[in-house]
């Protein structure tokens, strides 16, 4: 099981999750997922995923080892509530984008995205030898900013891009985590 060969050499699971690799077979519940207004308005990147694009990201990023990519599940139920990954791995820098997204609606606001990014950062750290992990967030999403803050990431002072989606403005900031 994928799950026990992971906390063999790591332990991945907090008080309320675990980690498990994403795997194609989760493909359906992460468009499900993206494709919710909820979670969409807090991305960069605002289309529809479709089968096909999810499947693509899996064989042009996932297989060659430009992102990891993790289902966070909840500890108690087992069950599935989002998704979190690293993106555009450098590993001559070092250095990769974070991203994260709570799928279930009745998960938001339980901890779990502080959790996840906790746990995740010591991945990237310990396993994928990273030293430093960098993210980009709307400056309006005040809540996974407190996340990010309690998990360790800090604000990059002088670091952000105004966005026009849907005719919209809005700041992204950039905030980072280091070794």
């Amino acid at each position: 099981m994928i799950r026990s060969q992971m906390e063999a050499k790591m332990q991945l699971e907090s008080e309320m999750i675990y980690l498990r690799k994403m795997e194609v077979s989760d493909t359906e519940k992460i468009i499900a997922w993206r494709n919710k207004e909820r979670v969409r308005h807090n991305f960069i990147y605002q289309k529809p995923f479709t089968v096909e694009g999810h499947l693509n990201w899996i064989h042009t990023q996932i297989e060659p080892g430009y992102v990891v990519q993790f289902i966070i599940c909840e500890k108690a139920s087992g069950r599935d509530v989002g998704s979190v990954y690293f993106r555009d791995i450098d590993r001559v820098q070092a250095r990769a984008e974070y991203g994260i997204f709570i799928g279930e609606d009745d998960a938001v606001g339980k901890g779990y995205g502080t959790q996840t990014a906790k746990l995740a950062l010591a991945y990237a750290f310990a396993e994928l030898k990273l030293n430093s992990v960098f993210l980009r967030v709307f400056a309006d999403n005040i809540g996974a900013r407190k996340s990010y803050e309690r998990a360790g990431f800090e604000l990059l002072d002088g670091k952000q891009e105004i966005l026009t989606i849907d005719g919209i403005k809005r700041e992204v900031i950039f905030m980072e985590a280091n070794k």
